[in-house]
Formats: C-alpha cells, structure tokens, sequence
C-alpha cells in the first residue's frame, strides 16, 4: 500500500486522537493521562516505550539495517487558558486548553509511527520517537539531561509546529535561524520613598522605571539594524503601595527576543545595550539599580542540508508555490536539540478564515485546521524514509 493509502486509512484515527487529546488537556510536568495514551498507542503499533522527564515518552524504533538514528520530536503540554470555542471536543479541564496545537502534534507524530514502524523494512537506522512535556518552559532541557539524545546517539531530529499565520495547504522550511532566542529580565530600581506632597525629598523609582520604558525603544528603533530582528518588550511593572506614598522601589520584568549568532547573546548586545540605559537613566536620578538576565531559549536555527532536504519533500506535496519562507521571533524549546545536533523545524499551515482556524496561537478560540494533519503525517513519514536514503 503507498503512504498516502496509508495515511488516508488512518485519517479518522488521527482525527480522532487529536480530538481526544484537545478535550483533556494538561500542562507542562502534569501531562499523565496524556503520557498514558501515548504508551498505549505506541505499545499498539509493536513498540516499547519508556517515561522519561517525569511525563514524556521515547520509544524507538529499529530498522531493517545499521545506520544513523533520527530523533522525531512532539510536544505534550497545554496552556493555562480558557476555551472559548464551541465543539464536540471543547476542553473539559476549566482553564486548560491546547491553544498551541501540541494536540496536533502529538496525534501527527502518533500516526506517522504506527506507518513508519509498518514500513521498518524500509528504515536503514533507527527513529527515537519523543513526546516531549512542557515546551512552554524548556521541558526539552530536562530530556537532553537524563540523555534523550544517547543510547543509541541521535545524528538528527526533525519537528512540526501547526500553524495559524500560514494558511492550511501551505508549509515553510527554511534553512538557517527560524526562531528567536529569548531572555527574561528583572530590573530592580532603589530610589528612596517619601511624601507624594514632597517628591524633592525622595528619589521616585515609578519616574525612572517610566524614564527607562521609554529609553529601551531606543534600543530596537534607533540603535539596532532593522534588518536583525531584535523586540525588547516590558510587561510587568510592580511598585507602590498606596497613591500618596513614593515607594522605595519598582521592579520592571519583560523579555528580549533576538536572533543568536555566538556566544551568549546576539550580534547587537541587546542585553549590553539594555544595561546601559539602565545604568544612565539611574545615575541621572541618582538612584541604584540590579538587572538580571535569565536566558529560556536559544534561537532554533536549522541545518541547511536537512532543512534542504525536508523543503524538497514539500514542494513534491504541496507545490513550489506553497512552500513559503518564514520566520518568527516565538521562542521554542526544540532549540535544545538544534543547537546539539544537525536539525530542523518547520511549519505547516492551518490557518482557514472560513473554518475558524485563523486565531493566533494562545488565544481562547484558537483551533487547526483538521485538513492540515494528514498533511503533517505525510511530512514526518516521507522526511524519515527520505532520510534514510541519503
């Protein structure tokens, strides 16, 4: 039977496993039940898997001959959020849902295993099929230290992300950086309290935390190249306790996103940058500050031959037209695997005005494109065989 034959078999089960996952969602490190579907399936289809980072799961398959092992990787986790959407399937945890397309994923990589484990005589290698819990906040990190990526050693790893700004029947593989690396920051401004009748007596932290918003702009307007991508965003400001009381203190949060080109930051220093305006806007106010920088995700950047190879496969499926560049300054945890070892990250398209499917990602009435997984399915099982091929 040819693959298409096979996935067509298999579409009202792929459909059916990516509704069952979207009705009972679970978030990052709780993924149980989740966890014990996945076992479940992939015992089904003859194979063995293991837990692993508390609520993931590997398993692997063996080819018909030696050769390099390949890691297929899906993401497991939910989203603390609200579903707004009115289906058969709408989530029935009450502030948990899959408004990332994880659901998706998982169901994809689920089927496109049971295919690839019924053509194993076709496989010279192995495939490590991982499902990997929270991708929300670096669940990738904890598989690559208990080893996810030895035993037997991974050569290459390849991901789907569904995607609502790309329009279903639409795919981008893109060599080179396709996700922005991100920092969280914490800026601590000590200035001095008093009297809101009386601020010449104090050192109000809430003008200079302003002072600073303001002056960070700068940064990614006037300083930086338009053409890298930099986006410097506050999000969280917390000072103050009452409105006629200047407060000793204001603390600002946000985050810096940015393409990595080496070391520990990007080619424009936006951290460096950052610090600096920090640093003059405070000793003009003659105030003291602590700034912190905690990194979550690197850029996810692909490797050109098999980022040249997976394109390959989907301008065959869905037409040179159809496989478009793309790139985005989201962060991803599947950074942890691209900056190891040769990989690739790409989208396919589900966004459908007609069907409801256009919603951003995170948002309460975000949904996919159903028409979009067998798409998804086709992508994992041809890349996995082609690469064996090459």
């Amino acid at each position: 039977m040819e693959i298409k034959d096979q996935i067509k078999a298999l579409e009202d089960e792929l459909i059916a496993v990516r509704r069952d996952f979207h009705q009972y969602p679970e978030l990052g490190f709780q993924e149980f039940r989740t966890q014990e579907k996945i076992m479940q399936y992939l015992e089904k289809c003859g194979l063995k898997p293991k837990k692993m980072a508390k609520t993931g799961v590997v398993a692997l398959l063996e080819g018909a001959g030696e050769g390099p092992t390949l890691l297929m990787r899906a993401d497991m986790d939910a989203l603390p959020v609200t579903e707004e959407n009115d289906v058969s399937y709408k989530s029935v945890n009450e502030g948990v849902m899959h408004a990332c397309g994880h659901d998706g994923h998982m169901a994809m990589l689920l089927v496109a295993a049971k295919i690839l484990t019924q053509n194993k005589d076709k496989l010279q290698g192995k495939i490590k099929f991982v499902f990997q819990p929270n991708e929300e906040d670096a669940g990738a990190k904890f598989m690559v230290e208990e080893g996810v990526l030895e035993n037997p050693r991974v050569d290459a790893a390849t991901a789907i992300h569904l995607w609502s700004p790309i329009e279903t029947g639409k795919i981008s593989v893109t060599p080179g950086p396709v996700m922005g690396a991100m920092d969280i920051f914490r800026i601590r401004i000590k200035g001095k309290g008093g009297h809101t009748a009386m601020p010449q007596e104090a050192k109000d932290p809430v003008i200079i935390a302003a002072q600073i918003i303001m002056g960070a702009q700068v940064i990614q307007t006037q300083q930086i190249n338009v053409l890298t991508p930099t986006i410097i965003s506050f999000a969280k400001v917390d000072t103050g306790t009452s409105s006629n009381i200047i407060p000793e203190e204001a603390v600002l949060e946000g985050t810096l996103r940015y393409l990595y080109k080496g070391g520990d930051d990007s080619l424009e220093r936006p951290r460096k940058r950052l610090e600096k305006v920090v640093a003059g806007i405070c000793q003009t106010f003659d105030a003291q500050y602590e700034i912190e920088f905690m990194p979550s995700n690197f850029t996810v950047e692909n490797d050109a031959k098999l980022a040249n190879m997976i394109k390959k496969i989907a301008e065959e499926l869905v037409g040179p037209d159809n496989v478009i560049p793309y790139m985005t300054m989201a962060g991803e945890d599947f950074s942890e695997f691209t900056k190891q070892i040769p990989s690739t990250f790409y989208f396919v398209g589900i966004g459908n005005k007609d069907k409801g499917t256009d919603y951003p990602h995170h948002h309460p009435r975000f949904n996919i494109d159903e028409n979009a997984l067998s798409i998804g399915v086709e992508m994992h099982v041809r890349s996995a065989l082609e690469y064996f091929r090459t």
